[in-house]
């Protein structure tokens, strides 16, 4: 499948030239080994794969005994696995790195070194056990790896042109017209409820069949479980309280993730290790509240006080319908057609979230929960800061809206009582492109664009 990853690889290789190594770290089965496999294949002359996850101790004992003579390391690498290196021409991949956090202490050395480029993929790469005992290499660049966007999900249906459609009438600000709005429409809804998980995709792609797919789907969420039971050592069954908690959590109309409802009485601080531990693993995307829409959302943030949305769209829905085991073909047909009255809005804030961490941002939404003041109660779905930030206007406040009739009363008096803040305002919702009373209204498969 295309991705668009692969520029920034290419972009790395022509620009390092083997000054730095690159780390991508993704959730499991976003599709980190498959691209970057492709990528040697495509653009060096050999290339060697060590995956931590199936190596053995003969190739862990190198990086013990022989960093300190490089030649015999490589000579070793090289017979081990059959494969001539070629100096700058060879790209050596440590997959699934954080099993082996040796490995990823000698980058500092093997990079020095200058012979070879390194690509290390993995994921949980910021929990304690996964970086104790090693000094993380400065020599390191970091690359995150999503899920399928939107029009990467175009791509993989053969359908190359409708994003550069949708990209110029967002910039003219204008409406697509009723029927390519429908069109654009009715893949985004495909998107939505397949997900970007490449193999449901592939899957997709290759059956039209939702039911396989969701069968895919629910293979990867059994994944999920079972890395927190074995890697989330010490704090498993608070993980998967979380984990399992998110639909219920995202369904009610407050959607910030009350800890109240895992344990009575229960603390941020409880549970803050887990939390960490399922956003490190990429699997759970988390929206902070910034208690001022302002120049510096970070700063700002209320670590408390949170959102928390599953990475991939697909995933939540297989998450959430699971009475049977299977989502019901029915509920699918519902949801490919618009006809799902219940959960709407739980999957559209999703799906948004997703697409805006896929672009590059951080989640954060405004809640002032004022019983003092009534033109101060307000809750914004998501904040989104300007790419070039200037004296003012440099936040943009999003409204969310799943069904065909609704009030933006929050938005308004967002807009009324911090205008020197705001830049553009947003609401996303199901129907065409318009602007009206200063609110930009822009269908859903439009977030990207933002």
């Amino acid at each position: 499948m295309r991705r668009k990853i692969y520029t920034e690889l290419l972009k790395w290789k022509e620009e390092e030239a083997g000054r730095t190594a690159l780390l991508i770290d993704g959730a499991r089965r976003v599709g980190k080994s498959y691209i970057v496999e492709n990528f040697a294949k495509q653009e060096y002359k050999s290339y060697i794969i060590i995956d931590f996850n199936r190596v053995n101790q003969e190739v862990t004992e190198l990086f013990e005994n022989y960093l300190n003579d490089l030649d015999l390391f490589f000579m070793y690498l090289s017979n081990y696995y059959n494969v001539k290196l070629y100096e700058r021409d060879t790209l050596i991949i440590f997959d699934e790195v954080q099993l082996f956090p040796r490995a990823r202490a000698a980058i500092k050395y093997l990079v020095a070194d200058g012979r070879y480029d390194y690509i290390e993929t993995g994921s949980l790469m910021s929990i304690k056990k996964n970086v104790k005992d090693i000094v993380i290499p400065s020599e390191e660049r970091h690359l995150r790896m999503y899920p399928l966007d939107f029009e990467e999900f175009l791509w993989a249906l053969d359908n190359e042109s409708l994003m550069d459609f949708i990209k110029v009438f967002f910039e003219k600000k204008k409406p697509l017209g009723a029927a390519l709005h429908r069109k654009a429409m009715d893949y985004f809804r495909q998107y939505m409820i397949v997900g970007g998980m490449p193999q449901a995709v592939e899957r997709y792609v290759e059956t039209k069949d939702f039911e396989r797919v969701d069968r895919v789907k629910r293979d990867i969420l059994e994944l999920y479980r079972a890395d927190i039971v074995k890697h989330a050592q010490g704090y498993e069954m608070k993980v998967e309280q979380i984990f399992d908690d998110i639909p219920a959590q995202l369904q009610k109309h407050d959607k910030k993730f009350k800890l109240s409802s895992l344990k009575k009485e229960a603390r941020f601080r409880d549970y803050e290790d887990a939390i960490f531990w399922l956003s490190d693993a990429m699997i759970v995307n988390v929206c902070y509240n910034s208690t001022a829409p302002n120049i510096g959302l970070k700063l700002n943030m209320d670590r408390v006080t949170m959102k928390c949305y599953m990475a991939d769209t697909g995933l939540l829905i297989s998450h959430a319908f699971d009475e049977n085991g299977i989502v019901s073909e029915e509920i699918y047909k519902k949801l490919l057609f618009d006809k799902l009255e219940v959960n709407k809005g739980m999957i559209m804030e999703n799906i948004v979230a997703q697409m805006l961490v896929a672009s590059g941002h951080k989640l954060y939404f405004y809640n002032n929960p004022s019983r003092d003041d009534a033109s101060l109660r307000m809750e914004i779905d998501f904040l989104i800061a300007k790419s070039k930030i200037t004296s003012k206007h440099n936040i943009s406040p999003i409204e969310v809206k799943s069904g065909g009739k609704y009030t933006l009363t929050s938005l308004k008096k967002c807009r009324e009582k911090y205008t020197e803040q705001l830049d553009a305002l947003y609401v996303l919702h199901k129907n065409d492109l318009k602007v009206e009373e200063g609110i930009v209204y822009l269908p859903l498969y439009m977030t990207p664009l933002l």
